[in-house]
């Protein structure tokens, strides 16, 4: 059965052999299969998760990697750091084509590509505890103040409304 909206989306993405490779994307075709198969039923094939409660990475996600904290955050997410996805390098990729390609333009100018090393690092301490959305809150305001993303970027999707 064919889902007209999810090949809409997916043929919605940028040409992966277009990518620039200072993103730090090795095989950019695998990194963006990787993120439309472990990332894309939740937040969406192309990063849009609206009307879904989670947060949306379309444009937005790059501003997570202004800080050493929340750069760490995303690696240390439980779906990424117990990912199936076992070779630290490709999942190096995926993350990178998240943040460059599905994040676009939010990543503050000059921002590194995540490394087959940081993912080995920071994935060995996963969030277990606590409130993921809470965590995430503390992340977003310090964008905001240290790297004046915007403010918009506390809604799990523009527009959404709280209440």
């Amino acid at each position: 059965m064919a889902l007209p909206w999810l090949a809409a989306s997916v043929a919605a993405q940028p040409d992966p052999a277009r990518l620039d490779p200072a993103k730090g994307i090795n095989d950019p075709e695998l990194a963006r299969s990787d993120f439309i198969e472990h990332c894309g039923g939740c937040h969406g094939p192309d990063g849009r998760s609206a009307p879904a409660a989670l947060p949306e990475l379309r444009g937005r996600v790059g501003w997570l990697m202004c800080t050493p904290a929340s750069r760490a955050y995303l690696l240390r997410l439980p779906n990424i750091a117990h990912s199936r996805i076992s070779d630290n390098a490709e999942l190096a990729d995926m993350l990178n084509y998240m943040v460059f390609v599905v994040g676009g333009d939010s990543a503050p100018v000059g921002t590194r590509p995540f490394t087959a090393e940081e993912v080995t690092r920071e994935r060995a301490h996963p969030l277990v505890s606590g409130s993921l959305t809470a965590e995430r809150a503390r992340h977003v305001g310090e964008a905001i103040r240290q790297c004046h993303a915007p403010v918009s970027l506390r809604l799990n999707f523009p527009g959404e409304k709280k209440g």
